[in-house]
């Protein structure tokens, strides 16, 4: 039983690296479900690494700061594919090679440029495939469970989430005016993602947020990629401009009695 409806429909995921990326899992899940899926990678070289463990797909090449070639992307699948019924956006940069500083200290080149690569794609990429997506499309990208939390190693990319959640609902307003394409988020505790591994610190974060879970067990990226894969079907079709959090409990457990107990005998 196709209970997502999605059996041959057409997919476009950005954002796999390998196969901890959360595009590699999300891009499992709807294959595993019936459907076609395409993928988007930054770099010619990542084309050559992400085919090793995507055999006999079609993955394109582009580099989302360059906006000729999100426009390029959109005309060669066009030749190809007569409609896209959703696109994954799993993509977020932000550069940490300076290593952890404090937050005043955040310089401008790097903001603009993760703003940019992490939140301004979603909206070039909505533009420039707005007439190829099926007028009952779904468009998911991946944000975090709250940029309300100031988690230092994490730096300016929360302020950056907090742009990327914005703009889902200034998007689906917008598509509101033609069509009924929709848009929302899926908000992700901590995972185990190779991205992740770049951010200063974060395994300690990581190993905390899966004592705060309410299961004591951490978020798996498979379960980050269900509710994609949800999002992107008919399933969900009265779900718009939301940001869905997927946490495990973990936002609601910040005072749990037994880490109490260990942060204050420290």
């Amino acid at each position: 039983m196709d209970f997502l409806d999605i059996v041959d429909k057409t997919f476009l995921v950005f954002g796999v690296a390998n196969k901890k990326s959360v595009a590699f899992s999300v891009g499992e899940v709807l294959s595993e479900a019936g459907a076609d899926v395409v993928y988007s990678v930054q770099s010619r070289e990542g084309k050559e690494s992400v085919s090793k463990i995507l055999p006999g797909t079609d993955i394109f090449v582009c580099d989302v700061e360059r906006e000729p070639e999100i426009k390029k992307l959109a005309e060669d699948i066009a030749e190809k594919y007569a409609r896209i019924h959703g696109i994954v956006h799993s993509i977020a940069f932000a550069n940490y090679e300076e290593g952890l500083k404090p937050f005043h200290e955040t310089k401008k080149k790097n903001f603009l440029q993760s703003v940019d690569v992490s939140c301004y794609s979603l909206i070039a990429i909505a533009n420039a495939f707005k007439d190829l997506l099926d007028e009952r499309a779904s468009v998911v990208t991946i944000s975090i469970s709250t940029t309300k939390m100031a988690a230092e190693p994490y730096g300016f990319m929360g302020p950056v989430k907090a742009a990327l959640d914005s703009t889902i609902c200034f998007l689906a307003k917008s598509f509101s005016s033609f069509s009924q394409i929709r848009f929302n988020s899926v908000n992700a505790g901590l995972l185990k993602t190779s991205a992740s591994a770049g951010i200063p610190g974060y395994l300690d974060y990581y190993l905390f947020a899966e004592q705060l879970t309410l299961r004591k067990k951490a978020l798996k990226t498979k379960e980050v990629a269900n509710t994609v894969a949800f999002l992107l079907s008919p399933r969900s079709s009265a779900i718009n401009a939301q940001g869905i959090v997927v946490d495990a409990g973990m936002s609601v457990n910040y005072f749990d009695k037994d880490i109490i107990k260990k942060a204050i005998r420290i």
